[in-house]
């Protein structure tokens, strides 16, 4: 069934008197453009939307990634990377600057002083001072006092997040896998590419707060037999953050039987919440709760990308069981080869504990005035967010209180760019690999993923065009009496 919703009060005056049933992605020129890219089209399997001219004999398209798809849309509408007049909602980063109060930024790194070996291959397993360094971060941020301590047999560099994820994959064997709706975009082509795991979605509820429940999760398990649990925490793209006794609880599955596997690229971007439980500068990890390093079956990815605000280093790694690190080592010989070796080296000292407290302070000091003027921003447009980010650098905006069409994520998004914005259509976190069903039926077709991870002018231009975009539908249906089917999501750029 498609998700019929009333528009809030603030908006109900611009409502179509047409009576047009814009329940279906037939009826939308947007979710039409989305259909017709490689990949897009609707079915099991690699499918193809539009016809492609020059095919490679053996290949197919796996689809656009939503960072990819949203950078592609944005190209056909005059976007650039190096274009000032455009604010990127979307970008998945955090700005990579100086931010007030943290250690001054990596600017030079000097291979003489690395020695001649700096150049050959680095280990697959990761450069062995980075490996004790991050283990040792570990053990002085989350397990002082507990016996077990992590060691460089329990870490394994890799080059980015996605590889870290994917060679996970490539370990697991023929078992049922649990992720959650909404969820990071890249899980759906890593659940699409190893065909020997079986995803099972289950859908987060906005009365949860859209965050994980381990009550449920716990159920799920014995009710369809899941072996593997995969997890974003803190919440790409939710904002939201199981913490405390809940992670404890979920590391308790881990203990019997269920292998977890963490995501925590997000774990310094704590402190944004309203209610201040942890002290400054806290950060959460399931690491906390691990008993046996080696024996519970718990998986945590991290690295460079989100925390230090590094992502062009691809610089990150897996944190687990020996026995999964050397699984790692084997199938990184194969997959990708391993993470820059000079990058490596000079990763080392951003791990050095005074510096790693200090950045983190001004990280959460600096993102959560971010967030907070996006939030009033937006609630001065009439763009309420019930469900306000705790964690993370995401705001996951319901689109619902606005009137249809202008209610669609993929709609709300084509608008956007005219206006220069970029944001993230919500049906990207719907890990649906095949893109089977209506995409209206989506239950994240009515929001918008937008990141507060760009600089503070960059925000503010943003919020301008979409303000820019609401005054202009107001003006034309409120003002000039137009149905809004007639001013919303037409003429839309077409991609080469």
């Amino acid at each position: 069934m498609s998700h019929k919703r009333q528009p809030s009060d603030t908006w109900a005056h611009l409502q179509s008197q047409k009576g047009i049933d814009h329940t279906h992605e037939d009826h939308s020129e947007a979710h039409q453009v989305f259909r017709a890219q490689p990949g897009h089209g609707k079915g099991s399997g690699p499918s193809v939307g539009k016809e492609e001219v020059d095919q490679v004999a053996g290949v197919t398209s796996p689809g656009s990634t939503g960072v990819l798809y949203c950078s592609e849309r944005a190209t056909a509408n005059g976007w650039t990377f190096d274009n000032d007049e455009w604010a990127n909602f979307g970008q998945g980063a955090p700005e990579v600057g100086p931010i007030p109060g943290g250690t001054e930024r990596p600017t030079v790194i000097d291979l003489k002083s690395m020695g001649e070996g700096i150049n050959e291959y680095a280990p697959t397993t990761g450069v062995t001072e980075l490996r004790e360094a991050v283990a040792n971060y570990y053990n002085q941020t989350y397990r002082v006092g507990m016996e077990s301590q992590y060691t460089k047999d329990n870490v394994c560099i890799v080059p980015g997040g996605r590889a870290g994820l994917t060679r996970v994959s490539s370990v697991i064997g023929e078992v049922y896998v649990s992720y959650q709706v909404p969820e990071y975009t890249a899980y759906d082509q890593m659940l699409s590419s190893f065909k020997k795991l079986v995803p099972i979605p289950t859908s987060l509820d906005a009365a949860d707060a859209y965050h994980l429940n381990v009550d449920k999760l716990r159920a799920n398990i014995k009710e369809q037999g899941l072996t593997v649990v995969v997890a974003s925490n803190p919440r790409n793209p939710t904002g939201q953050v199981i913490k405390g006794d809940e992670l404890k609880e979920l590391v308790q599955i881990g203990k019997n039987g269920t292998t977890i596997i963490l995501d925590e690229f997000y774990s310094w971007y704590r402190k944004l919440t309203f209610k201040y439980e942890m002290e400054e500068g806290g950060c959460v990890s399931a690491a906390s709760y691990v008993d046996d390093v080696n024996k519970d079956s718990i998986v945590i990815i991290d690295g460079m990308t989100k925390n230090w605000r590094l992502p062009g280093w691809r610089c990150a790694w897996v944190v687990g069981p020996k026995s999964l690190i050397s699984a790692l080592g084997q199938s990184g010989s194969f997959l990708d080869g391993g993470a820059s070796h000079p990058l490596q080296v000079a990763s080392i000292p951003l791990l050095e504990p005074s510096r790693v407290k200090q950045d983190r302070v001004a990280l959460q000091r600096h993102f959560k005035a971010k967030r907070d003027h996006v939030l009033a921003r937006l609630a001065k447009m009439g763009l309420a967010v019930k469900n306000k980010p705790t964690s993370t650098f995401y705001i996951w905006l319901d689109l619902s209180q606005l009137p249809s069409p202008l209610n669609s994520g993929l709609t709300f998004f084509e608008e956007c760019l005219k206006e220069k914005v970029i944001v993230v259509p919500g049906l990207f976190f719907d890990i649906n690999p095949s893109h089977r069903r209506n995409l209206f039926d989506s239950p994240c077709h009515h929001f918008i993923r937008l990141s507060f991870g760009p600089a503070m002018a960059e925000l503010d231009r943003g919020l301008d065009g979409i303000e820019r975009l609401l005054n202009k539908v107001s003006h034309a249906v409120g003002t000039h009496g137009k149905d809004i089917h007639d001013v919303v999501g037409k003429d839309l750029a077409q991609s080469e």
